[in-house]
């Protein structure tokens, strides 16, 4: 059973960071900083809890602040660019953040202990949750709880003027700037949200794994991030979860008895599934059929 609540975490906190992914992608622009936002919320949040005795869920909305104003001022700059250089420009992003934290000493003594980050060793005894009396599947709970509400956003966002305005620029930026739209101001809001998300996924992570370090915030992170929402499709939110559903429990977990041999049928399998369902596992079309055959069920009990 904790194997299970476990797993349920992992895919819970890599959802959220899909979706911080989910609405940069929706403006056409591809990034590789949510890695770094992911980090700082991590380590913000996980200070606040250990060093200054925060409740979590303030800690975590301020390591998601944090994010979002770091967030808000590169995406400036970095949204200016686009294509090949924007995603050069966000990895470097990415890595200076993952050695800010590499070669950032911050210690405390707490009874017979120091505790706080401590460079390339890291950010050990963040147990806000044990500490507090949480058993594990009250963690998962309340990582799930983040979810929904993280993805209700984005569900009520999608159907809004904002969902329609972040998609008119990211379909034909020419044709969404004739019609007045600000397309830095619109790229930099959707990064900025983006940024946020990510720092409340960080909060998430540290707090459920108590020890985090320089080195999980690399580039492979930061490439998990935005294949969620690409595998998934970008025509819904829920496309993000079932795509960490298939690579986090399938792919990852699933495959595990594969050892080594794993490594390549991942990538394969990513392939394949990028060609059958090349605008993702959830595009328009399923996506449509989805919407009408739950309406009619709808209908169909209401009457």
């Amino acid at each position: 059973m904790d194997f299970l609540l476990g797993l349920a975490q992992i895919i819970g906190v890599h959802t959220i960071l899909g979706l911080s992914a989910y609405v940069v992608l929706l403006t056409g622009q591809i990034t590789m900083a949510q890695a770094g936002f992911f980090a700082i919320g991590a380590y913000v949040a996980g200070m606040l809890t250990v060093l200054a005795g925060w409740n979590i869920l303030p800690a975590m909305i301020a390591g998601g602040v944090c994010a979002s104003v770091v967030a808000c001022i590169v995406g400036f700059p970095a949204l200016r660019v686009k294509g090949l250089i924007l995603v050069v420009a966000t990895v470097a992003f990415g890595e200076f953040v993952r050695l800010f934290w590499f070669n950032f000493d911050y210690q405390i003594e707490k009874g017979e202990i120091m505790v706080g980050p401590l460079g390339g060793e890291g950010f050990k005894q963040i147990r806000y949750f044990p500490e507090n009396g949480w058993s594990t599947g009250e963690v998962t709970l309340f990582i799930w709880a983040v979810v929904i509400a993280v993805m209700a956003g984005l569900w009520w966002m999608d159907r809004s003027r904002a969902g329609t305005v972040l998609r008119a620029v990211g379909e034909d930026e020419l044709a969404a700037q004739s019609v007045g739209i600000d397309l830095t101001a619109v790229k930099v809001s959707a990064f900025t949200v983006g940024g946020f998300i990510a720092g409340l996924g960080g909060a998430l992570y540290a707090h459920y794994t108590t020890h985090i370090e320089h080195l999980n915030f690399g580039v492979v992170l930061a490439t998990f991030a935005i294949a969620y929402p690409i595998l998934g499709g970008l025509s819904s939110v829920f496309g993000t979860l079932l795509a960490v559903l298939f690579i986090q429990g399938f792919l990852v977990e699933g495959l595990r008895f594969l050892g080594d041999w794993r490594n390549l049928l991942f990538g394969a399998l990513i392939v394949l599934a990028m060609n059958l369902r090349p605008r993702g596992l959830l595009d328009e079309r399923v996506s449509r059929m989805l919407g009408q055959l739950f309406g009619r069920r709808g209908a169909s009990e209401g009457s």
